[in-house]
C-alpha cells in the first residue's frame, strides 16, 4: 500500500511547478470557502471588473489613453447601476408586493377549484386526496408567510448591507479597472520563477472564463429584457419579476428553464385559465426558450466548453451548495478550471518492472 501511494506521488507530484499549482489551488479556495462571507463585496468588485476589463481593453486598442478608457468604461457602468437602482427595482418591488398581496386570493381560489375536482373526475381523485391536497398547499403557505414576515422584520440588517455593497463595489471595481497591471504584478512577485505551468493554466482559463462570463452576462440581459417584451405584449401579470427569473434561470443549465416554467405557467393559468392567452403564453415562452438555445448560446459561446452534462450538473451541484448563487453562476468556469488542470498536470511515467 505504502509503495502504491509513493508511486502514485512520484507520478504527479515529482514536478515542482505541480507542486506549487497545487499548493495554491488549496489556498485559493479554502480563502474563499473561510473568508467568502468577509470578502463578498471585494469577490463582487473583482467579477464586475472582470466583466468589463473586455470593454476596457477595445477602448484601449482605439489608441484611448488607460485612463480615459477606464473613466469612460466606470462611467457606463454607473448609469447602468443607477438605471436598475432608480427604474427596474421600484418596478420589481410593486409586482413582488403585489404579488404577495394577491396569494392569499390566489390559493384560495385553487383550493376552490380542487374542491371540484371529485364531482367531475370521481374515478381520478377522492375527497380525501383532495383535502390532504388543500392542508399541504396551506401549509406551506403558512411557512411561506412566516417567512415573509421574519424577512420584513430583519430586512434592517439586510439594507445596511446592500448600502455597503453599493458604496465599496464600485469603488473597486474603479481601481480593479485603474490598477490591474499594478495588482497583477504584485502577485506575481509572489510566484516562483519558474511556473510554466501556472501561466499555461493562466491563460487558457483567463480566455475561457471572459468569454463564459461575459457571454452569460449578455444572455440573461437579452433573455430578461425579450422576455419583458413579450410577457408585457401579452398583458401578463407580474412581467417584470418573471422576465427577472426567466433571464437569472440561463444561470442553471438544463435545470433553470425547466424550474421558471412553474411560475410563468401558474401566473397565467390564474390569469388566464385554459383559454387561448394562456396558450399564446406557453407558445410565446416556448420560442424564447428555444431561440436562446439554439440560437443565442452558439452565437454567444462560440468557443463552447467541452464538458459533459453530467459533468455540468455535479458542478452546479457541488458548488452550488458551497457558495450558493455564486457558486451556480461560476460552476461551469470552476468546472473548465478543473478539467484544464487535470489536462496541464505533469505525469512522469513509471518505469516497466524488469526494464
Amino acid at each position: 500500500m505504502i509503495k502504491v501511494l509513493r508511486d502514485w506521488m512520484h507520478r504527479y507530484f515529482s514536478d515542482e511547478q505541480a507542486v506549487v499549482l497545487a499548493v495554491l489551488l488549496v489556498l485559493g479556495f479554502a480563502a474563499v470557502l473561510t473568508l467568502g462571507g468577509m470578502l463578498a463585496p471585494v469577490l463582487a468588485g473583482l467579477v464586475l471588473a472582470f466583466l468589463m476589463q473586455g470593454l476596457v481593453n477595445a477602448l484601449e486598442r482605439l489608441h484611448l489613453p488607460q485612463i480615459v478608457a477606464v473613466s469612460l468604461v466606470f462611467l457606463l457602468f454607473m448609469s447602468a447601476l443607477g438605471l436598475f437602482l432608480l427604474v427596474l427595482m421600484p418596478l420589481l418591488w410593486r409586482q413582488l408586493s403585489t404579488l404577495f398581496n394577491e396569494l392569499p386570493r390566489m390559493l384560495g381560489e385553487w383550493q376552490a377549484l380542487f374542491l371540484l375536482l371529485p364531482e367531475r373526475y370521481p374515478n381520478l381523485i377522492s375527497d380525501a386526496q383532495v383535502l390532504q391536497l388543500t392542508e399541504a398547499i396551506s401549509g406551506e403557505a403558512g411557512k411561506f408567510g412566516q417567512w415573509a414576515l421574519s424577512f420584513s422584520l430583519s430586512s434592517l440588517p439586510l439594507l445596511v448591507s446592500i448600502m455597503i455593497y453599493l458604496v465599496l463595489v464600485p469603488i473597486l471595481v474603479f481601481f480593479f479597472l485603474k490598477d490591474r497591471e499594478v495588482i497583477g504584478a504584485w502577485f506575481r512577485g509572489y510566484l516562483p520563477r519558474e511556473r510554466a505551468l501556472i501561466t499555461q493554466v493562466a491563460q487558457e482559463m483567463n480566455q475561457q472564463i471572459a468569454n463564459y462570463i461575459r457571454g452569460k452576462f449578455i444572455e440573461i440581459i437579452i433573455c430578461g429584457v425579450v422576455t419583458y417584451i413579450a410577457f408585457a405584449a401579452l398583458g401578463l401579470n407580474y412581467a417584470a419579476l418573471l422576465a427577472l427569473l426567466v433571464g437569472l434561470s440561463v444561470v442553471v443549465p438544463y435545470i433553470g428553464a425547466v424550474v421558471v416554467t412553474v411560475p410563468v405557467a401558474l401566473i397565467g393559468l390564474f390569469q388566464w385559465g385554459f383559454g387561448d392567452q394562456f396558450l399564446y403564453l406557453m407558445v410565446v415562452y416556448g420560442v424564447i426558450q428555444a431561440l436562446d438555445g439554439n440560437v443565442l448560446v452558439p452565437l454567444l459561446f462560440s468557443e463552447a466548453v467541452n464538458l459533459h452534462p453530467v459533468a455540468i450538473i455535479c458542478a452546479v451541484l457541488l458548488f452550488g451548495g458551497l457558495w450558493g448563487f455564486w457558486g451556480v453562476f461560476f460552476a461551469i468556469p470552476l468546472a473548465t478550471l478543473f478539467k484544464a488542470v487535470l489536462n496541464a498536470w505533469p505525469r512522469r511515467e513509471l518505469a516497466l518492472q524488469g526494464e
